[in-house]
């Protein structure tokens, strides 16, 4: 089976930084991610909003650099996760990051001198989950 999805959102709230009992980084945000589309004469704006979970190096960079309102694009997988609470069956999608790049802020790139890369660490790859 295939299972990649790529979203591109701003941040709905700082993330949360925690670590497992192994002393692996995890850190958990979520981010909405607008779409636009045209029914009849007129635009119709839809959000979708997003949890997602990243682990090692990783979620320890979006826990020092990332903070809401902040432009990410995400890559990953989606997993459902399933509870019960209160006696009724629950479950939710996230996304399990591979990847999460760092974007700039609205007019911080042109500020720097036009330089890219200056705004965010160095990209790390890591395929550690915990789980």
């Amino acid at each position: 089976m295939y299972n990649k999805v790529i979203f591109l959102g701003n941040l709905t709230r700082d993330p949360e930084l925690r670590y497992s009992p192994q002393g692996t980084a995890v850190a958990n945000f979520a981010i909405a991610i607008n779409s636009r589309t045209k029914q009849g004469d007129e635009w119709k704006d839809e959000v979708l909003f997003m949890d997602v979970a990243v682990f090692g190096k990783q979620a320890e960079n979006c826990g020092e650099y990332l903070s809401k309102g902040n432009g990410v694009l995400v890559e990953g997988r989606l997993r459902e996760r399933k509870w019960e609470a209160e006696g009724q069956k629950r479950s939710k999608f996230e996304v399990i990051a591979q990847t999460v790049r760092f974007l700039p802020k609205r007019g911080e790139s042109a500020a720097k001198g036009g330089r890219d890369g200056d705004f965010a660490p160095p990209e790390e790859v890591s395929d550690l989950e915990p789980f």
